[in-house]
């Protein structure tokens, strides 16, 4: 029997090629990993680029939100550019060294955690400017230094939490050269620290928060909840959709490892992982473009750079600024109507 193997970030090995399943599930990966990798660098590499170049050229660091919606693209966008490296190795064969395996494996975790304890946070100070916005209102430049010595912690324990990659990763000389990540001894502390800090840590403050949050929306007055709401739900929605497949298919192969001799299931792993990399694409549209003043910074910048003809966007923000400061809304209203959600 076949002794299957998963080397992260999406390459299996095997001890024989005898098993036809086997041999048409390689011609899979070999085709659907490097396209799913190449369209999430390119739609990644856009869409955080933009948020990158608006935060620094346009709206600068003037809150907590803006430091945590700064770092969260930096970290996506250099998540995203392992990417190439992987889709070559898929078709061809990782040509890259020894060095660059164990850098780009350590990339590769290092901002994968990177991103999901940001965007915990994001979650948190969506919390605190919606239900305590009263108390923090005043207190900009305090929570600005408290936010980027977090974002600072952020970096430094997603670098620890890198580190089994960086020091066991290596390449495997099989019936190619391939680049991966194994060792037993460690495999089960690996596996529970990626759970929790890359799943369930974020999954919990999600529903904890957001659900604070919206019983505080539909508490409020003169305000329209509907989009808010929406963005709430939709946030949450995308985790789960993108990340929950992965996770429950990693937890239950760590249950038993009769899954590593079932082709069927190494299908299921390599699309589930493929669908949670669609968050370095989809998080610059729901904690950047949904927010009134970063929409106005782009289009200042589409007609900074004159790829589109400037049709009367300045009017039509300032128009929409003036009604959201004569908006009746209590204080916390407020701050959800001027911060992404």
């Amino acid at each position: 029997m076949a002794e299957y193997e998963y080397v992260d970030p999406g390459f299996f090995r095997t001890s024989n090629n005898s098993s036809q399943a086997h041999k048409d599930f390689l011609q899979f990966s070999q085709l659907f990993l490097p396209c799913m990798y190449v369209v999430v660098f390119i739609c990644g590499l856009v869409g955080n680029s933009l948020v990158l170049v608006i935060y620094v050229c346009y709206q600068k660091l003037k809150s907590l939100t803006d430091v945590f919606l700064m770092n969260l693209p930096l970290a996506d966008l250099v998540f995203i550019c392992t990417l190439p490296f992987w889709a070559y190795a898929g078709i061809h064969e990782w040509i890259f060294g020894s060095f660059m395996c164990k850098t780009l494996l350590g990339i590769y975790t290092l901002n994968f955690y990177t991103s999901m304890l940001i965007l915990t946070c994001i979650t948190v100070d969506r919390f605190i400017a919606v239900v305590r916005a009263t108390k923090t209102y005043n207190q900009q430049a305090k929570w600005m230094t408290l936010g980027k010595a977090i974002c600072l912690s952020i970096w430094v324990i997603s670098l620890l939490v890198a580190l089994p990659q960086i020091i066991y990763g290596n390449v495997h000389y099989l019936d190619k050269p391939i680049c991966g990540y194994h060792n037993e001894e460690i495999s089960t502390v690996v596996l529970a620290t990626q759970m929790t800090l890359g799943f369930f840590l974020p999954l919990i403050t999600m529903i904890v928060c957001y659900s604070v949050i919206v019983k505080t929306l539909l508490q409020a007055r003169g305000f329209q909840k509907h989009k808010s709401l929406k963005i709430i739900f939709l946030v949450v929605a995308v985790f789960l959709v993108t990340q929950t497949p992965f996770n429950l298919v990693k937890l239950i192969r760590s249950m038993s490892w009769e899954y590593n001799t079932m082709t069927s299931f190494h299908y299921a792993i390599l699309v589930t992982e493929a669908i949670a990399y669609l968050r370095a694409c989809l998080n610059p549209v729901l904690y950047a473009f949904v927010g009134l003043k970063f929409r106005k910074h782009f289009w200042k910048l589409v007609k900074d750079i004159g790829c589109l003809p400037y049709l009367g966007v300045s009017s039509q923000w300032k128009s929409s600024e003036d009604t959201s400061k004569t908006c009746s809304a209590s204080h916390n209203v407020e701050a959800t109507n001027m911060f992404q959600l």
